[in-house]
C-alpha cells in the first residue's frame, strides 16, 4: 500500500510538472512573435527597452491612472514582454497629460521619474508613411462617419473621463472640413513645434518637427483606413529624418 501511495504521488507530481511545462511551452510555441524584439510604443518615460523589460513588475498601475485609457498590457501573443504596458496608437494614443500620471504611478523605475511634463516625453517620432493616401494632400474633405472608431472606443469604456469627453467633442468638429486632424489634435502644449500643415499643390501636407514626442495621436485620428501618418517607436527625429537628408 505504501509503495502504491508513493507511486501515486510521483505520478501526480510529474504529471503536474508536465502539464505546467506544456502550458508554459505553449505560450512560446503558439505565440506568433516568440523571439521578435520588442518594438512597441511604450508609455511616457519608458527607459531603454532592455532595462524596461527587466524593471517593469507588470503591476498595471500606469494603466489604472491613465485618464485616456491609452495603456494596454501585453498578452502572450504579443512577444516575450507578457504583462508589460504598451500603447497601440491605432486604438488609443497617448494624450501627453501635463502631470504624466503614469510615470508618477510607476514604482519600479521602468518609467523614468525625470519625465515630469509633456515636453519631457520622448516615445518615438511621427512619419508620413503613406502620403498617397493622405486626404489633406488631395484636399478631400473629412468624410461623414469618420469618427465612428473613436465613438466605438468611448462606448466601450465604462468610466469615461472628462478629458476624454473634451477630446471627443473637439474631434467631432472636423467632419466635412479640410483635414488638419494630425496637426490640430496634437496634444502637446506647443504643437507647432511638433507638426504643422504646409501647402502642397492644391492641398496641405503634414510636416514633422523635432518637437514631436511620438505620442501617436496623429496616427489615431487619421481618417484614412490605414493611417497615413504613423509613429516609429523609440526613434528620435535625428535618427529618422536627418539620416534621410
Amino acid at each position: 500500500m505504501a509503495k502504491l501511495q508513493t507511486d501515486r504521488r510521483k505520478f501526480v507530481k510529474y504529471s503536474t510538472l508536465g502539464i505546467l511545462g506544456l502550458v508554459l511551452g505553449g505560450g512560446i510555441l503558439f505565440s506568433p512573435y516568440p523571439l521578435r524584439a520588442e518594438n512597441r510604443l511604450r508609455p511616457p518615460g519608458a527607459v531603454n527597452e532592455k532595462d524596461f523589460l527587466a524593471l517593469c513588475i507588470k503591476c498595471g498601475q500606469c494603466l489604472q491612472v491613465c485618464p485616456y485609457h491609452s495603456i494596454e498590457l501585453a498578452d502572450f501573443t504579443k512577444g516575450h514582454g507578457v504583462g508589460t504596458p504598451f500603447i497601440d496608437a491605432n486604438v488609443r494614443a497617448c494624450y501627453a497629460c501635463e502631470a504624466v500620471p503614469c510615470v508618477l504611478a510607476c514604482p519600479s523605475g521602468a518609467l523614468d521619474h525625470n519625465c515630469e511634463k509633456a515636453e519631457d516625453i520622448h516615445m518615438g517620432i511621427a512619419v508620413l508613411e503613406f502620403p498617397d493616401t493622405c486626404i489633406a494632400i488631395t484636399n478631400t474633405p473629412i468624410p461623414s462617419g469618420f469618427n465612428d472608431k473613436m465613438h466605438k472606443f468611448h462606448n466601450s469604456v465604462n468610466n469615461l473621463t472628462e478629458y476624454e469627453e473634451k477630446m471627443l467633442a473637439k474631434f467631432d468638429e472636423f467632419e466635412g472640413k479640410q483635414c488638419t486632424l494630425c496637426a490640430d489634435m496634437c496634444p502637446i502644449p506647443n504643437p507647432i513645434n511638433a507638426i504643422s500643415m504646409i501647402n502642397d499643390g492644391n492641398g496641405k501636407r503634414p510636416e514633422i518637427y523635432d518637437g514631436c514626442i511620438g505620442c501617436g495621436v496623429c496616427q489615431e485620428v487619421c481618417p484614412t483606413t490605414i493611417p497615413s501618418i504613423v509613429v516609429k517607436p523609440r526613434v528620435t527625429y535625428e535618427q529618422y529624418y536627418e539620416n534621410r537628408t
